[in-house]
């Protein structure tokens, strides 16, 4: 049974379960206009009028500075997979719509260089302004990690009210001395695209 958190709490993942090293990062979000159905990130995020409402769940590497260091260190649908083999992405989901995780993340723990310190999960609405879409039209969000047996550590459930905000930062994997941590953070942006969002970490 894992663990549920609120915003702004914090989890050992790696210390009560030994020999962590592969786990499963998924997010969910379905339309809110859809009837019933989906993970929970999935209602967040509503439909526009006419469009599909497209989430993309994002990885930000960050070295020990906790900045980007290279354009290769973000995972996105574009670049699904890290240079160093850690951390794959298992595709786009354009609609949001279906039971379960919307799109998934795998990372392998002990894979990471020494030079990343954080793995920072982003969530944005693409083509959010053309289509007028925001996260205000969506409810029911969630990140979650599961061991390599399918086994869920911890789920984050989103309950703020994000009206407005076209970008969200769900959650955080970081190192403490041996241990990877995992903090739950649901901030909530106006950043346009993943482009606008990287900036924050340069």
């Amino acid at each position: 049974m894992g663990v549920n958190l609120q915003k702004g709490q914090k989890v050992d993942l790696t210390k009560g379960n030994a020999g962590l090293s592969k786990i499963l990062v998924g997010l969910g979000w379905d339309p809110i206009q859809s009837s019933g159905g989906g993970g929970i990130l999935g209602s967040l995020f509503g439909l526009g009028k006419g469009d599909n409402f497209d989430c993309d769940a994002s990885l930000f590497m960050l070295g020990s500075n906790e900045k980007i260091e290279s354009n290769k260190d973000i995972i996105y649908f574009g670049n699904l997979k890290s240079q160093c083999g850690s951390i794959l992405h298992t595709g786009d989901n354009l609609t949001g719509e279906g039971d379960g995780d919307d799109e998934q993340i795998i990372v392998e723990l002990d894979k990471v260089p020494e030079r990343i310190s954080k793995l920072v999960f982003v969530v944005n609405i693409y083509e959010c302004i053309k289509r007028k879409q925001h996260f205000g039209q969506v409810q029911n969000a969630y990140i979650r990690v599961l061991d390599h047996l399918g086994n869920e550590i911890v789920k984050y459930n989103l309950t703020e009210n994000h009206s407005g905000k076209t970008a969200l930062v769900i959650g955080e994997i970081y190192r403490h001395n041996s241990e990877w941590k995992f903090a739950a953070t649901g901030e909530g942006t106006n950043d346009a695209n993943i482009t606008d969002m990287s900036k924050r970490y340069i």
